[in-house]
């Protein structure tokens, strides 16, 4: 389902006043992201640079799970996402 927005911007790309949100879409593309992240690999880093990387994906990681499974809908005008807490 779509989502009307508002505004022009990045998103905007169907011209005119109202740019439109394909929210499933928007959702699986998170999922996607957080399973890319999980698949990498960690570079030839060595020390400091090694362990900042890996504690980088790991937060993207959860950043991007937590969208991804996010419920959504539109209330008083406005996007909500709902994300479980609970496992």
């Amino acid at each position: 389902m779509a989502v009307e927005l508002p505004y022009a911007g990045v998103i905007a790309r169907l011209g005119g006043d109202v740019a439109q949100l394909d929210m499933d879409e928007f959702l699986k593309r998170f999922g996607d992201r957080a399973e890319a992240v999980r698949e990498r690999g960690v570079p030839p880093l060595e020390g400091e640079a090694r362990k900042a990387f890996i504690d980088s994906a790991e937060k993207d990681y959860l950043d991007y799970s937590l969208i991804a499974s996010a419920s959504w809908a539109v209330e008083s005008g406005e996007l909500v996402l709902r994300i479980p807490i609970s496992g």
